[in-house]
């Protein structure tokens, strides 16, 4: 990193921080600074630009905070890997789309697919008696051979038990769902909060115990309004961010 590529105008009523924030950004997302690239030390950044510890610590704090940045202890602060940007909570759309879109290449894993009786929690979100049979199915999705989010899905076995025999690692179950009509997703309810990452997130996406995990919680409904799918999604909250368009009416 060039400092002298920043431009600090202390002339402006704009926080020094704010442009040193903006500018150490700018560099990230033209490429300037790669992912993995180390930024200077906070001394040498204040001496190049002429500028407090505080504002040069404020910026990179706020870059680390909002995962452009991330430290290493004795070793520096370096460029993060870009996050995958979700916009799925606004659309219907296979995981294949999303990440192709994003010019990386999914891949599905299958971990487990059984026939299962369905537990209080998802019998409600199915709209099913306690106990009814469901498919259940466990999946571990990747972009660039990174795994990124794991999904149990739950879905009424009578009404699905045709796609017991489908690969899914290959096809999209949206794809499959939408071959009959009673079936076929056509709204979903989802529900997003903030958990901590537990035993299974690290031993399936490689990451730590007691990181930020995005639970999702998805009902999808077929035409009629009625369930036909239950998933539990856990995403990586290094590596994904939810995109949202909000409108005032």
């Amino acid at each position: 990193m060039n400092c002298h590529d920043i431009l600090i105008d202390k002339s402006i009523p704009v926080p020094l921080y704010y442009q040193l924030k903006a500018g150490i950004l700018n560099m990230i997302q033209n490429g300037t600074l790669p992912t993995g690239a180390m930024l200077p030390r906070e001394q040498d950044i204040c001496q190049e630009l002429d500028i407090s510890r505080t504002t040069v610590r404020q910026a990179i704090t706020e870059l680390v905070h909002e995962g452009w940045l991330y430290r290493v202890k004795s070793k520096g602060t370096f460029v993060s890997r870009p996050k995958i940007t979700q916009d799925f909570i606004k659309k219907l759309e296979p995981f294949d789309v999303q990440i192709a879109r994003e010019n990386m290449v999914p891949k599905t894993r299958l971990i487990d697919l059984k026939v299962v009786k369905a537990t209080a929690e998802i019998a409600n979100s199915l709209e099913l008696i306690e106990g009814t049979r469901v498919i259940y199915m466990y999946r571990q999705r990747f972009a660039d051979d990174e795994a990124i989010v794991t999904i149990k899905t739950y879905l009424p076995y009578t009404a699905c038990k045709f796609i017991m025999d489908r690969d899914f690692e290959q096809e999209s179950l949206y794809h499959m769902l939408s071959e009959r009509e009673e079936t076929k997703v056509c709204m979903a309810h989802r529900v997003i909060e903030a958990v901590e990452a537990v035993k299974e997130d690290a031993k399936y996406m490689n990451i730590r115990v007691g990181k930020a995990i995005q639970l999702t919680k998805t009902v999808g409904y077929n035409s009629e309004s009625r369930p036909v799918e239950y998933s539990i999604a856990r995403y990586r909250g290094d590596r994904n961010s939810f995109d949202v368009n909000i409108y005032v009416e």
